[in-house]
């Protein structure tokens, strides 16, 4: 009996002690973004976004974003994407107000599979990212970058509930896992999930106003401990009306 108790001590030890150990803090965020879309042709297209991310207790700036990519719509199933983005990043914890904030520059590039099924158009995405982002010490930024690859895996459904002229409204739910890969992130290969759910009314095909609820678990640099996020998020579609 003693032995047979050593060995759960052994084997189930190490795991209560990390969950003891383990540090969660939850968070609540606003995301407001702008998203573009301009077409150059019937298969081309540049897509732009511009977003603020802000904590709402106590409110203070988390970072702010700046996308660019270029979109080709290869036939009805399949689109690919690529393009650059630059996130300045202020602070993870709206209690920490540094001095600096923190650069990352990052590359993607994307494919994206879609199927209708009944009245539901999914979306499967895979997308690959490079990652450079400046290294800090307690005094402020360094003159050095950490690189990691970061995979990503979006399932999204998008459904129509009520379409009337050039008016609609319609409803999103989606679901995505996000990976990093690199020297500097041995500890937190998994970095996070994120649900969503949202609406999306269209006054004209190429204007909508979202709003949407975001659930975002992601593991934190230590690969201990975790932020636990609620998020809600705003967002204006444009569409340039082009004909060709």
């Amino acid at each position: 009996m003693k032995i047979f108790k050593l060995i759960l001590i052994l084997i189930f030890g190490p795991v209560l002690l990390a969950q003891n150990i383990k540090k969660t803090d939850q968070q609540t965020l606003t995301w407001i973004r702008y998203y573009n879309i301009f077409p150059l042709s019937e298969k081309w297209a540049i897509h732009s976004e511009f977003d603020n991310r802000s904590f709402v207790n106590p409110i203070h700036e988390n970072l702010f974003v700046i996308r660019s990519q270029a979109r080709y719509r290869a036939n009805k199933l399949m689109d690919f994407g690529a393009g650059l983005a630059y996130f300045n990043v202020n602070t993870q914890n709206p209690n920490v107000d540094p001095d600096y904030s923190v650069p990352e520059y990052r590359s993607q590039q994307d494919l994206t599979l879609i199927n209708d099924i009944a009245k539901i158009t999914f979306h499967n995405r895979f997308q690959l990212e490079e990652r450079f982002i400046q290294k800090t010490d307690k005094n402020g930024l360094l003159n050095e970058f950490s690189f990691a690859y970061r995979f990503r895996y979006r399932l999204q459904s998008t459904f129509t509930l009520w379409e009337k002229d050039q008016s609609s409204l319609k409803g999103t739910i989606s679901d995505e896992i996000l990976f990093n890969y690199g020297k500097d992130n041995k500890r937190n290969t998994f970095d996070q999930n994120r649900f969503y759910v949202a609406l999306r009314y269209h006054f004209t095909p190429n204007l909508g106003l979202e709003l949407g609820y975001l659930k975002n678990f992601q593991r934190r640099a230590s690969g201990v401990d975790f932020y636990d996020r609620d998020i809600i998020r705003f967002t204006v579609y444009h569409r340039i009306n082009r004909r060709f």
